[in-house]
């Protein structure tokens, strides 16, 4: 069986799918595609639920509580909504797959950090093996 999953990293409830990926058959294949999700939106004239204060509110509620009753490790990042370009970029500069994927999310949804600064950006590059992450994430084939 072959599972499309369809990603942004503006998404906690993306960190918290992502999460439970294991729990897919044995012998599921998973094709990781990232989206940019505020441009889903916009295509159809909506915004994000983390623009709508009321339900901001909600949601944060809700995924830490789903965090919690599922045993996931969760950290609010220092602003959301944020721009979720930079973490798309640096995924597909880092090869688009499961390691990386998991390792930006992790950083923004369970320890906290700021997907847009470049220092994270630069430490996660580091234990991604990538020297240069602004180098990589200009390459053409990135954009």
């Amino acid at each position: 069986m072959k599972v499309s999953w369809v990603f942004d990293f503006i998404s906690p409830f993306s960190y918290l799918c992502l999460k439970r990926l294991s729990e897919l058959p044995a012998g599921t294949e998973i094709e990781y595609v990232p989206v940019l999700f505020p441009g889903i939106l916009n295509h159809f004239g909506q915004i994000g639920n983390a623009e709508i204060p009321s339900k901001r509110r909600f949601t944060y509620r809700f995924v830490l509580w789903q965090a919690r009753k599922a045993g996931i490790p969760m950290r609010m990042p220092p602003a959301h909504p944020f721009n979720p370009i930079p973490a798309l970029r640096f995924v597909l500069a880092a090869g688009g797959g499961r390691a990386a994927i998991e390792t930006i999310f992790d950083a923004i949804w369970r320890d906290g950090r700021d997907p847009g600064d470049p220092a994270v950006l630069a430490d996660l590059g580091k234990s991604l093996g990538i020297g240069d992450v602004q180098a990589a994430m200009n390459d053409p084939a990135v954009k």
